[in-house]
């Protein structure tokens, strides 16, 4: 393994931001993983480096789960388990298991990230979680280097949570995921958001998973800047879920706020609308900047610090909250 010192992180964020680690070693087996854990007490763990904002450098051993590998684990008539290491990039994944023809994460087309933070964060997209299809995930514990399997019920899924961010938080490193998918008889969801009207856009009646996977692309391709182009994180905010009384009193006043129905006592309110209705969509602040197309994403115009995308990430819950009575919640992991 080769430890290397002072290592610029720019390359390894999606915000391209210049913050230096104070040392940087990438593990490709669970094997180096143990040997750097039992050698290194504090340390920072990185995967895809795509729902974190760097604010400033990191002044210990950032270790960069690297552990590459797809294989089917199980399979049915009717089912089959597939397995991704951690440091598979999400996206190809996704790719991987759609040539197959294996349904259940097409939705989750072009989100970015490795396989291995899926579920810490629960990752969702177009009506469709992560919850929904991942069997068990494998982590190691990183006092003791021991290996603990985590069951689907076991993480503790809500919306945008796992135990992985709350109980359990930086004490395990999740190094393999199995997600049990379709072989058949796929349960196509089309009807969140746009899909339905891209399918429709590109003629096709009776959609494949290829299809969903390629209208979904076409959607966050015009909505969602490429990070490899403009900095960003995709969405840097969660939807606030509010009490039903909360949201009649502010629609009141804004009679056209979308909502979606989450039980009988709460909606979910789309954090976008208020962003943008709060007046900063598309608006610049130097480098830092809210993206043109979806208010949802901040970005990096190319020399903005990860505190300056921070201040401005706190103006607009400021603003929402004192516009609307809503408090919106960052998505991202702020480091």
């Amino acid at each position: 393994m080769n430890y290397q010192h002072n290592f610029s992180l720019k390359n390894y964020n999606t915000f391209g931001i210049k913050a230096l680690a104070k040392s940087f070693v990438e593990v490709t087996s669970t094997e180096e993983l143990t040997q750097v854990l039992k050698d290194n007490q504090d340390i920072f763990i990185l995967g895809g480096g795509s729902n974190m904002l760097l604010t400033q450098n990191i002044e210990k051993l950032v270790v960069h789960v690297n552990l590459k590998g797809i294989e089917v684990v199980k399979e049915d008539d009717n089912f089959v388990w597939v397995k991704g290491n951690a440091g598979e990039n999400w996206h190809e994944f996704v790719q991987w298991c759609i040539a197959k023809d294996f349904g259940g994460i097409e939705n989750l087309s072009l989100i970015p990230g490795n396989v291995g933070t899926t579920p810490i964060q629960n990752i969702g997209a177009y009506g469709v979680e992560i919850k929904d299809t991942m069997y068990r995930c494998e982590a190691m514990n990183i006092e003791t280097q021991q290996m603990q399997t985590f069951t689907n019920a076991e993480c503790e899924f809500a919306y945008r949570e796992s135990i992985f961010k709350n109980e359990l938080k930086g004490q395990f490193i999740i190094t393999s995921v199995i997600y049990k998918l379709t072989k058949k008889n796929h349960n196509l969801n089309t009807s969140y958001g746009a899909i339905d009207a891209e399918l429709a856009k590109m003629n096709i009646e009776n959609p494949t998973i290829k299809n969903i996977s390629e209208a979904v692309i076409a959607i966050r391709s015009s909505k969602l800047p490429n990070p490899k182009e403009l900095g960003n994180s995709g969405s840097f905010f969660k939807n606030p879920i509010i009490s039903k009384e909360l949201y009649e009193k502010a629609v009141q006043q804004f009679s056209e706020m979308p909502h979606y129905k989450v039980s009988e006592t709460e909606v979910k309110v789309p954090a976008g609308w208020l962003i943008e209705q709060a007046g900063f969509k598309g608006k610049r602040f130097g480098d830092a900047g809210i993206h043109k197309n979806q208010a949802l994403v901040l970005v990096n115009y190319g020399e903005a610090t990860g505190k300056e995308i921070y201040d401005l990430s706190k103006l607009i819950q400021k603003t929402v909250l004192e516009k609307f009575g809503i408090a919106i919640e960052a998505e991202v992991n702020i480091i």
